[in-house]
């Protein structure tokens, strides 16, 4: 059954691995200007983009990018009718391959761009690729985490390592705030 051609996740962090704080907002310390252009020119590459109903690249009225949106709130799939290239998708009642042939983007990339929940999800399936930034110097105790279990004794790098990802070299984004990101891939054998 058709699907991407490849998966790969971009997520900011903070030092303590969350995305958010604990209402959910994402505090300006972790909007740095080298990291958003990061993520823009990754996902001009990519064909369609999956995040969950809070999470999203900039404007939802964009109807250019193909664009799942991952929800508990219906059964299957169902089209967005204000946006014809959105789909609305319950991974518990249809599989990414169904989603993907009722989306029907051009062969190519997905790119995952959150939140917590849709990040492990396809931690499961399988990246090919994570782009992790990271803010070292900020910290959101009880914020919302890239992953589930990130805590104390759990990083997103030990998540990653866990799933088969292995890291690239730490690019600087911004060397003043010290905002690193580092792609993360998969192992192949």
């Amino acid at each position: 059954m058709p699907g991407p051609t490849r998966i790969e996740g971009y997520a900011i962090v903070s030092g303590d691995g969350m995305l958010a704080d604990a209402q959910g907002r994402i505090p300006d310390a972790l909007k740095v200007k080298a990291d958003q252009e990061f993520f823009r020119d990754g996902l001009e590459r990519a064909v369609a983009v999956v995040h969950g109903r809070h999470s999203h690249e900039g404007p939802l009225d964009d109807t250019r990018r193909y664009r799942l949106i991952a929800t508990r709130t219906i059964a299957t799939i169902a089209r967005d009718p204000a946006r014809p290239r959105t789909l609305h998708w319950n991974p518990q009642g249809a599989s990414l391959e169904e989603a993907w042939v009722a989306l029907d983007p051009p062969e190519g990339t997905l790119a995952v761009i959150g939140g917590t929940d849709v990040y492990a999800l396809f931690l499961r399936r399988g990246y090919d690729a994570f782009h992790l930034s990271r803010v070292p110097h900020v910290r959101l105790p009880g914020g919302r985490p890239v992953f589930p279990d990130i805590g104390q004794s759990r990083s997103p790098e030990d998540v990653l390592s866990e799933h088969g990802l292995r890291p690239g070299p730490e690019r600087v984004l911004d060397a003043a705030r010290g905002v690193t990101v580092v792609s993360w891939e998969a192992v192949t054998e």
